[in-house]
């Protein structure tokens, strides 16, 4: 075994480790024994262990018995070629549930037997592919919403007209139907309007907003009305900056997840909802609408403790006229996606064990501290 946890070419060493550990994915090197030499700072966190203690073992040691990747790190030895293979799964209670990557095996020419090994998990390229389709679904529905205040909205107006004119001269029997009609129509034409929201394409107006302040006033609503009956906490962290965005869409937004939260929990004597926030580095995304790429170092949660999002509904979530409740639109949770995906952000959900987080990833503002950011939050979690 090599008791090394650097590169073997000290050439440019320096520079060379400064390099793989600016790496946002896990990246290590294992030698013709199979001991695991070197390991970046994301590899150290992928397995939970630091790099001199990972090279005490074989990568065997860290990963599922028969794991695929013992049989590419083989196929990368015997033809010195390099190997991809999607969607490995290596959950195990030492990595956790769900880790599910892409690999990239790729041989170590100067060092017989050695091989380089790329982890990619695909919770964020899943992440990147759910926003590209949440933002896929709002631009349909831009179209669609267009298209309905031309084309339904005038004739309702004209329908609704006639059955007034027709109530004047019914019969009482007849007038419970005129009434119908009237209702009818303007139900659709409120659908209608709350659709035509998605057909804003005005620039959003954004500035460096606390985020703490907005949860704290979105917590004030909901005690005060729809979740009076539930306990609602929240754990923050104190020194996060400021976020780069619309206040009164994160408030909307926040709101409509706090509110389906709630219903999610309805009675339960034991229903919590929990916020929280965090600063999570290494998530980059394109900003709708220009070339420019930005980290969303900012992760902001509702948790509930209801009965969960159905499995089958969880990859449709966010696309419209997808709904649980029985006269539910289907549109809330689109629009949260649509105002979330005009942020330059990801919004996701997680759902299992009667354990349900919708999790929002957004831009820190460039403009500001972390002690002006914090300056009106809490000062560490409260209950």
């Amino acid at each position: 075994m090599k008791d090394t946890t650097s590169p073997p070419d000290q050439a440019g060493g320096t520079v060379a480790m400064a390099v793989l550990n600016a790496i946002q994915n896990p990246v290590v090197m294992v030698d013709e024994s199979g001991f695991v030499v070197f390991a970046n700072w994301e590899a150290e966190a992928f397995f939970g262990a630091s790099a001199p203690h990972l090279a005490r073992y074989r990568i065997s040691t860290f990963i599922p018995f028969g794991s695929p990747l013992l049989a590419l790190i083989d196929q990368v030895r015997e033809r010195k070629a390099p190997v991809n293979e999607y969607r490995v799964d290596l959950s195990s209670p030492r990595l956790g549930q769900d880790k599910l990557v892409d690999l990239y095996v790729a041989p170590v020419l100067s060092e017989p037997g050695a091989v380089v090994i790329v982890f990619q998990e695909r919770s964020m390229a899943d992440k990147i592919d759910r926003q590209l389709t949440h933002r896929a679904a709002a631009r349909s529905v831009t179209g669609l919403a267009s298209m309905l205040a031309h084309e339904i909205k005038n004739p309702l107006s004209g329908i609704r007209g006639a059955a007034q004119l027709l109530e004047q001269s019914a019969v009482d029997d007849d007038r419970a139907l005129t009434r119908l009609i009237c209702d009818e129509t303007d139900r659709i034409v409120s659908l209608v309007d709350r659709m035509e929201v998605f057909s804003d394409e005005r620039p959003v107006d954004r500035m460096p907003v606390n985020i703490h302040s907005v949860l704290d006033h979105v917590k004030a609503v909901a005690r005060a009305g729809f979740a009076r009956n539930i306990r609602v906490t929240e754990s923050y962290d104190p020194s996060l900056p400021a976020v780069y965005a619309n206040r009164d869409q994160l408030v909307q937004v926040f709101l409509n997840l706090v509110k389906n939260a709630a219903e999610a929990v309805g009675d339960r004597p034991d229903g919590e909802i929990l916020l929280t926030t965090a600063y999570r580095p290494g998530i980059r995304l394109s900003v709708a609408g220009t070339r420019e790429k930005i980290s969303l170092p900012l992760e902001f949660c509702v948790h509930d403790n209801g009965p969960g999002v159905p499995a089958d509904l969880l990859p449709h979530l966010f696309d419209p006229f997808i709904t649980t409740k029985t006269n539910g639109s289907g549109l809330g949770l689109a629009l949260v996606a649509k105002i979330i995906g005009d942020h330059g952000g990801i919004i996701e959900c997680d759902s299992q064990n009667s354990r349900t987080t919708f999790r929002v990833l957004m831009p820190a503002s460039k403009d500001a501290s972390l002690e002006d950011a914090s300056s009106a939050s809490s000062t560490g979690p409260s209950r």
